[in-house]
């Protein structure tokens, strides 16, 4: 996440609840993106700096737990940088151009001047970011599998140009020749299948093989990899391609009924005080067609709606439609249970929140270690890398 100001609901519900619940499951990285952030806020440097340690905490505070995620910093490992730079040697501008996101949030941003490398940049830079970890999935909803599906290419144009060594042939040859016959002319069908016709099929099958030859111990890492490789047409896969994992996110508007958004300033914070919250909600936009007190309403219409499907109960829920339905209740007293649905989520989030804002060298030391944990695969990565390209001497 981009530390440009303080996380807010829609923040929690559209991403950090999601990541709190993969850390069970998988081994996760997540990472202050201040890079990113100077993307778009290169002449806000108070705000960024201001917002890094505070973004941490909110994290801590919604569940991260640093002995299950590497939790760290971007700017603090140089090694993101210099492979977004070797990527940048071989990856066509065309492909940054067409992105979805580029010309959109140009022109969402038209008082800021975008026209700057590092903003036509960052899906490169976020490529580097997934890549340095040889990530086996992403997390993102719909929007973002674009951003996913450009790394996927420029992992796949980097093995093509760098991951044939000078013997490649002769090494490839060797991997097959450990296997058996019948293993062998299989795993040429399937690389010829997915030549000739690009059938995803016969590749899934033929990597299915080759991976289950690898946990049969009939296969050393190497051959597997020159394998894998071999079955796409391409040489070595020094790179991993990440796939993308979709999670189900729950899209939060904001006070005016747009999106919720630190840059149109229609937020609930994740630690607003009560105060704050009950009188953010008292003041949000309801359905337009309830002018008057009286004025039946429909409850889809309402932006006060989404919250209850998040924080209502059915049985609130149905009181809500038929209340607003029928005019026998007011948008304030609609409001009321997500109100204090909201303060009560927060109430535990600001007593975490308190004790480590009393103890920030905890803070600094959770994202110290985090950081280092992440350095050791960042330079393993960069190993790889730098030997692939010819940069090793």
């Amino acid at each position: 996440m981009r530390p440009t100001g303080a996380l807010h609901l829609g923040h929690y519900h559209g991403a950090l609840k999601n990541w709190v619940s993969l850390q069970d499951a998988h081994d996760c990285f997540y990472f202050v993106a201040d890079w990113h952030a100077l993307t778009t806020h290169y002449d806000e440097r108070e705000v960024i700096e201001q917002t890094v340690y505070e973004m941490v905490i909110d994290w801590l505070v919604a569940g991260l737990d640093p002995d299950k995620s590497t939790i760290f910093i971007q700017s603090r490992l140089p090694e993101h940088a210099e492979l977004f730079t070797l990527l940048a040697m071989g990856t066509p501008l065309a492909w940054l151009e067409r992105m979805p996101t580029y010309k959109d949030q140009i022109e969402k941003l038209r008082d800021k001047d975008l026209a700057t490398y590092g903003f036509l940049g960052y899906p490169l830079l976020q490529a580097a970011d997934i890549l340095i970890y040889k990530a086996n999935h992403v997390p993102v909803g719909e929007d973002q599998a674009p951003h996913v599906e450009i790394t996927r290419e420029v992992a796949r144009r980097f093995n093509h140009l760098y991951g044939r060594g000078r013997n490649h042939d002769a090494q490839v040859a060797a991997a097959i020749a450990q296997l058996a016959k019948d293993d062998a002319r299989y795993i040429e069908r399937q690389r010829k299948a997915y030549s000739q016709d690009g059938s995803a099929d016969a590749l899934a099958k033929g990597e299915g093989l080759v991976r289950r030859l690898l946990a049969e111990a009939k296969l050393g890492a190497d051959a597997t990899e020159l394998l894998l490789g071999h079955l796409k047409g391409a040489g070595k896969s020094v790179l991993t391609e990440p796939g993308v994992l979709l999670t189900e996110t729950a899209k939060l508007p904001g006070l005016d009924g747009d999106k919720m958004s630190k840059s149109r300033g229609n937020t609930v914070a994740m630690r607003d005080s009560p105060e704050a919250v009950s009188r953010k909600f008292r003041g949000m936009k309801t359905d337009p067609q309830r002018a008057r007190r009286s004025d039946p309403g429909d409850p889809q219409s309402c932006p006060v709606w989404d919250f209850h499907k998040v924080y209502s109960d059915a049985a609130t829920r149905d009181w809500v439609v038929q209340g607003c339905t029928s005019a026998s209740i007011g948008c304030l007293d609609c409001k009321q249970p997500v109100i204090d649905a909201v303060i009560a989520q927060q109430k535990p989030w600001h007593e975490r929140a308190q004790a480590l804002l009393s103890e920030p060298k905890k803070v600094h030391w959770i994202v110290e270690q985090g950081t280092e944990r992440a350095r050791t695969v960042a330079r393993q990565t960069m190993r790889d890398v730098r030997q692939a390209m010819g940069l090793s001497y």
